[in-house]
């Protein structure tokens, strides 16, 4: 992995924390770690707030994934949880939602691991008490530099 943010902080702050990652990030294709209320979802509701979208942000635990709408493009947000397998994930089309130019947002990734682009960014994302967080934004280390240079230029 190359890391290429790493900080500490306060729920309070963050909209700052999601301004930093945008400032950071290589690619529209996010993946987010972390156990059970560490704040993914907090964190994905400023991301799309900064990105220009008015829709309500929620979970989509149940629905597996939504879709926000912000000036001609999407950004799909999925949560993987409740997924048994890669093969489920591949039943409703998640694969069709990978290769677009749309930005794409994946909580709990590592249900269907083996189906993730190379192209992404990961963030993790821990406790360290009620009310600070700990984050690590990096990418994979086999990005095809071409690519790299394409995502940075949303």
């Amino acid at each position: 992995m190359v890391k290429l943010l790493e900080l500490n902080y306060q729920i309070k702050d963050i909209d700052a924390v999601a301004q930093q990652v945008l400032d950071h990030i290589t690619s529209k294709t996010i993946l987010f770690y972390g156990e059970m209320g560490a704040g993914k979802t907090t964190l994905i509701k400023s991301l799309v707030k900064l990105l220009g979208s008015n829709d309500e942000v929620s979970s989509p635990t149940f629905s597996i994934v939504n879709d926000y709408k912000v000036r001609n493009e999407s950004i799909y947000h999925f949560d993987l949880y409740r997924i048994n397998d890669e093969e489920e994930a591949l039943n409703f089309g998640f694969e069709d939602y990978l290769y677009t130019s749309n930005w794409v947002l994946i909580e709990w990734p590592q249900n269907a691991q083996s189906l993730m682009p190379d192209d992404t960014n990961i963030i993790e994302i821990s406790h360290k008490n009620e009310d600070s967080r700990s984050l690590k934004l990096s990418q994979k280390p086999n990005i095809n530099p071409v690519k790299l240079q394409k995502a940075a230029k949303f």
